[in-house]
């Protein structure tokens, strides 16, 4: 019988605090099996469309959007945290759950009429992702596909994302 990806997702209950159960992504990533199966499952949300570039936002979006632009043939820009690309970027500020942060984007890398895919390994309150949509769609450009490895439905991060055309591999009911 073959494995699913979630078989390799590690669950810690009380972690970070108590009542939470954290999804660990590192045990799928650290197993050559998972690491194929969950990219591999991630590239085949977007065989359907057409698109140019993988956008893949700081940190876990790089290891999971790297390999599919690379599969795909596509391009890969990276969203980073503030201060971390040396040209000219553009940058979006969002609310976390205590203060705010602030991605961005080098401005020449997306160009308008560009259609992207953005990649994240978690769908969670869907506040990264919102912004960095709206960053790539201020720069001219479409988001075709929202793929995330992980998603927690408890925290309705799709709501704020019901524009978008989102996928997820696996999904969890709770928080």
């Amino acid at each position: 019988m073959s494995k699913k990806v979630e078989d390799y997702v590690l669950s810690i209950p009380d972690f970070p605090e108590p009542g939470i159960i954290f999804r660990d992504i590192t045990s799928v990533i650290g197993d050559p099996d998972g690491l194929k199966l969950s990219i591999d499952e991630m590239a085949g949300e977007v065989k359907d469309i057409e698109f140019d570039a993988v956008v893949g936002l700081e940190s876990r979006g790089f290891i999971f959007g790297m390999p599919i632009a690379y599969n795909l043939h596509k391009a890969f820009i990276p969203i980073r945290k503030k201060g971390k690309l040396p040209r000219e970027t553009v940058s979006m500020k969002y609310d976390l759950e205590y203060g705010q942060a602030e991605i961005e984007v080098h401005k020449d890398d997306i160009k308008p009429g560009m259609k992207v895919v953005l990649v994240d390994d978690l769908i969670a309150t869907g506040g990264t992702l919102e912004a960095a949509a709206k960053l790539i769609e201020e720069l001219g450009a479409t988001v075709e596909r929202i793929v995330c490895l992980l998603e927690l439905k408890g925290l309705n991060g799709r709501e704020k994302l019901d524009k978008y055309d989102v996928r997820s591999v696996i999904s969890y009911e709770g928080k």
